[in-house]
């Protein structure tokens, strides 16, 4: 069983927001599975259970804002015995340019408090990332207010592309091969794999 988690803080006033990239992602994904995410008040967010390609997945969106997180996918993923490396976080990614979709094992937080508080109540790094390119705003002063505030038009559209390209690759992520999905997701479309040069 797998827990696939998107980040952002509940509300309408942060909804179109950057930092709710990884909701963006949830709510395409329940869709397109015919998937209805509740709120189900044991795991503090709203939740879904869905069906991709056989194998079973939880859906979570934490309702305890960005910073609390961990409290959400922690309680799920101790509830239903999901391990660490079976927990895949959808969030907005200051590192990458809009557009940009990745994916990685553990790593640091680079200042994603919901990064920070979820490896805190998992108790390890371990877990799955996929990492929605937001930009950077050029200013470590400037970033509380760009991740608070909805993308320009253009931005929207490229990380509207990346999300599109990441359901693309959630049937291998649903099967545990992750592998293959970082491989395809990485992988310009029309070129070929590179090694390391």
């Amino acid at each position: 069983m797998k827990l696939l988690v998107g980040l952002g803080n509940p509300g309408a006033q942060y909804e179109r927001t950057r930092h709710n990239a990884g909701f963006w992602l949830i709510d395409r994904l329940a869709r397109a599975s015919g998937a209805s995410l509740h709120n189900e008040s044991r795991f503090h967010g709203l939740a879904a259970r869905t069906t991709i390609v056989g194998e079973t997945c939880w859906l979570l969106e934490p309702q305890t804002f960005m910073n609390l997180s961990g409290r959400s996918v922690a309680a799920l993923a101790n509830f239903y015995k999901i391990a660490p490396a079976d927990v895949i976080v959808a969030h907005d990614e200051l590192d990458l340019p809009p557009g940009s979709a990745k994916m990685k094992l553990g790593g640091g937080f680079a200042g994603h408090n919901g990064l920070k508080d979820i490896t805190a109540q998992l108790g390890t790094r371990d877990f799955w990332r996929l990492r929605l390119g937001i930009g950077h705003p050029g200013d470590k002063a400037q970033v509380h207010g760009y991740v608070l505030n909805p993308p320009r038009a253009e931005e929207q559209t490229l990380i509207d592309d990346a999300i599109d390209r990441a359901l693309g690759v959630i049937e291998h992520i649903a099967r545990g091969d992750f592998e293959a999905a970082m491989l395809r997701l990485h992988t310009k479309a029309g070129t070929a794999a590179k090694g390391a040069a």
